[in-house]
């Protein structure tokens, strides 16, 4: 299980509440020692909450999330706005997760949120959504909304719970949602390129210059800037951008690269203080 996985199930066994679990751990070292009892069958829904919820406990320690989720949605649904509902709520946002039910997660946690955004649980509940935004990832070809909620859900985390143990994982989740946004500009602007439709190169180009200077994209969208106007002719713009490339990135195989193109036609990086990009270069300092 990898580091996200293990914080997640740590986190969900602690809401469930040890002492609950261990209380329970009879009747179900009982029930998993009878070959005629599936657990799964424990009971009908319209059991008292606190019954339904370690049915729902002993679902998940029997690997049996599908019925698991199914007792926390009970208690919610018979019991509402009780101790027993929002607890149940949490563990429901958890097991849909563990499931890849990631819609009924994020509704589930979204409604945990407006219930009880102030609750001790309500950061892992927030963490969840998020995580179950940032697996619905697509690659850049494809629709990147999700990387959109994803930033949504996890600066939630990082603003309105800064003091959690989620938040780093939560900036983490961030950057790499980013990343795939500026991939996505990157991989629109490569399309115009291609086709020598240098304008529209440029606004996608541009996008990730002012937008998202601190992703891995930068150092390409710089290079593409100046291939993109020195093709349109517009040299001053294209040795502006070398210029911001060569002062953050000097090492940069994209710098070399479009040191060499400028070369070619007798120019040089030079920066240009009347240019947007110039401009935008001050925000990429190394070390800001």
């Amino acid at each position: 299980m990898n580091q996200v996985g293990s914080v997640v199930v740590k986190n969900a066994v602690r809401i469930a509440g040890l002492s609950v679990m261990l209380s329970f751990g009879a009747v179900l070292a009982g029930c998993q020692s009878d070959p005629d009892i599936d657990i799964s069958k424990l009971a009908a829904e319209t059991e008292p909450p606190e019954v339904l919820y370690n049915q729902g406990l002993a679902n998940i320690k029997a690997g049996n999330m599908a019925e698991a989720s199914r007792k926390f949605d009970a208690v919610d649904a018979q019991n509402p706005f009780s101790e027993w509902s929002r607890k149940a709520l949490v563990m429901s946002t958890f097991t849909k997760y563990r499931l890849g039910r990631y819609a009924d997660a994020i509704a589930t946690g979204n409604r945990y949120m407006n219930l009880y955004p102030k609750s001790e649980d309500a950061a892992y509940a927030q963490y969840l959504v998020g995580l179950a935004y940032w697996k619905q990832i697509s690659n850049v070809t494809q629709d990147q909304r999700n990387s959109v909620k994803t930033i949504e859900a996890m600066e939630r985390v990082v603003n309105e719970f800064p003091d959690s143990e989620y938040v780093d994982d939560a900036q983490a989740k961030i950057r790499f949602a980013r990343d795939q946004l500026a991939g996505k500009e990157m991989q629109v602007g490569r399309y115009y390129l291609e086709r020598k439709e240098y304008l529209a190169a440029v606004s996608r180009f541009r996008v990730v210059v002012e937008q998202y200077p601190n992703t891995n994209q930068i150092e390409e969208a710089l290079a593409r800037l100046v291939e993109s106007y020195y093709a349109m002719g517009v040299v001053s713009e294209a040795q502006a951008a070398a210029a911001v490339l060569g002062h953050n990135y000097p090492d940069s195989q994209w710098y070399a690269d479009s040191y060499a193109l400028l070369q070619r036609g007798g120019l040089e990086p030079r920066e240009n203080s009347g240019s947007w990009i110039t401009r935008a270069g001050r925000r990429l300092l190394i070390g800001t």
